[in-house]
């Protein structure tokens, strides 16, 4: 097996749409040979614990409406691409996704890491909820297989706060500056929402040597 590491957040679209890709090529490719782990990346590190409300923090952040409205439609076209479904109108709030890595890294021990991300894709970008909200995020662990009481009871401290941020310093401090960023094999960077070919092709090198010219 070839570890493949995911850096992402789950508010990222681009996130969204480039794990949309990767799963259409491992589904067509049973045979990969990748092991996922997904690792923490913040878009918004410093972010409130109650996160904010989503329009004011995308006029903010691309300058206004206009900006924010030219900055999504790049978006809604790749993820018609992609097949996944975006609902932008039913984001209220772009929350603090601290909660939502610890998760993530609690999701790990319990070999339900992936499909524990893929909720939290579906539950921001499809049912619009707050995924900084510890309920939100137990309810979530509960759908997958994990004791959502004991989540709520970690959430409640400061268990694995600090390795989250940690983490996210040691993805900076490695050169990332955006995501996703797939690392294959502790080694090679492929940066951004890379199609199902691009992955393809990636798996056929891995499996059988690049192609001789």
């Amino acid at each position: 097996m070839i570890q493949l590491d995911i850096f992402s957040d789950p508010i990222c679209p681009w996130c969204y749409i480039g794990k949309a890709n990767l799963d259409r090529a491992l589904e067509a490719r049973p045979d990969h040979p990748f092991r996922v782990r997904w690792l923490p990346f913040m878009l918004n590190p410093d972010m409130p614990k109650g996160g904010m409300d989503r329009r004011d923090y995308l006029e903010t952040k691309f300058g206004g409406q206009d900006g924010a409205v030219r900055a999504y439609l790049p978006v809604t076209e790749h993820a018609q691409q992609a097949g996944v479904k975006i609902n932008l109108d039913a984001i209220r709030t772009t929350p603090s996704t601290v909660d939502a890595h610890r998760l993530i890294h609690w999701a790990e021990m319990e070999g339900v890491q992936t499909p524990v991300v893929s909720a939290l894709f579906r539950a921001y970008f499809v049912d619009g909820r707050d995924i900084g909200d510890p309920e939100v995020l137990a309810d979530i662990a509960d759908g997958n297989g994990m004791d959502a009481a004991l989540v709520l009871r970690l959430l409640a401290t400061e268990e694995d706060r600090r390795e989250i941020f940690e983490r996210d310093a040691a993805a900076r401090g490695m050169g990332i500056t955006s995501v996703p960023t797939f690392i294959v094999a502790q080694q090679h960077a492929v940066p951004g929402a890379q199609p199902p070919e691009l992955w393809a092709q990636v798996i056929d090198e891995l499996l059988t040597g690049p192609a001789q010219t």
